[in-house]
This record gives structure tokens, sequence and C-alpha cells, in this order.
């Protein structure tokens, strides 16, 4: 498992996380609430970290909505303010 999505599972399970304008757009288009994806990142998992990525590192999680359908989330950690950035979400079909 990969260090930086151990950082952003445990900012988020503190509460320290913001979802970006482009997620909360990615979100309404495919009929996702936004708390499903925050919560299904207890249970996320891993499937690959870009430390180099720019402006901040991100990390993509395979999740699972509430009725089974799985989506990949796409995380970053913001560094600055030490905060976990909801980036995107994207079914597997797409």
């Amino acid at each position: 498992m990969g260090r930086l999505f151990t950082v952003i599972r445990a900012l988020v399970a503190r509460g320290q996380d913001v979802v970006g304008e482009h997620a909360t757009d990615r979100l309404e288009e495919r009929g996702i609430l936004e708390w499903q994806v925050v919560d299904g990142i207890e249970r996320g998992l891993f499937l690959e970290e870009r430390l180099r990525e720019s402006p901040n590192p991100t990390v993509e999680v395979l999740q699972q909505l509430p009725d089974g359908t799985p989506i990949k989330a796409v995380w970053s950690h913001l560094k600055p303010v030490d905060m976990a950035k909801l980036v995107t979400v994207h079914f597997f079909d797409e």
C-alpha cells in the first residue's frame, strides 16, 4: 500500500478534507453524493500514487458506492495546509 494513501485516508478520517470544484462538477454529473466518496475511502483499495504530480501529489483509489458500483477516486495531499483534497471521480466504464 502506498504511503501517500495512508496519509490521505488518515486526514479524511480526521475530517481534514476538502472537495475541489472539478470534483464537485464530476460528482454532480455522475449522480454521486460527496459523502459516498468521503466515507468510502476508509474501505478503498490503493491503485496508484503519483508523487511528482503537480501541483500536489495524488493517489488513485478504487472505491465502492453504497450500491456496490466501483469508482476510481483521485485524491491529493495539500501539504501546506495538511489537507486531503478530492480531485475527481470516474466510473470504470468511462
